[in-house]
């Protein structure tokens, strides 16, 4: 059965903050584009194998990498739930609390 992808509000502010940092520190369009579609493809293929993701300390969250980010999320029984995308630059202990 293929699971739905639910978006958190968390994860829909993050990928557009990230998407927009891009658009205007390249004033084009063209690697937004790139990476929005790669974070596409990662979840469609988190979608259809749920387990490919890292696990994470929690047991519940995983995470999938693509480039710079980790894609952080959960697998119910019909779903997957991206709680957030987190750029993996950033400080660890900021996403030890988001994930609290």
């Amino acid at each position: 059965m293929v699971k739905q992808i639910i978006w958190s509000q968390r994860a829909q502010n993050d990928r557009k903050q990230i998407l927009e940092y891009w658009r205007n520190r390249n004033k084009s369009n063209t690697y937004s584009k790139k990476l929005d579609k790669r974070f596409r493809e990662a979840l469609n293929i988190i979608r259809d194998y749920p387990q490919i993701g890292k696990q994470t300390d929690d047991q519940k969250a995983r995470i999938k990498i693509v480039k710079d980010y980790f894609l952080i999320y959960e697998e119910t029984a019909d779903a997957i739930i991206l709680l957030t995308i987190w750029d993996s630059r950033q400080d660890p202990e900021k996403l030890e609390k988001i994930l609290k």
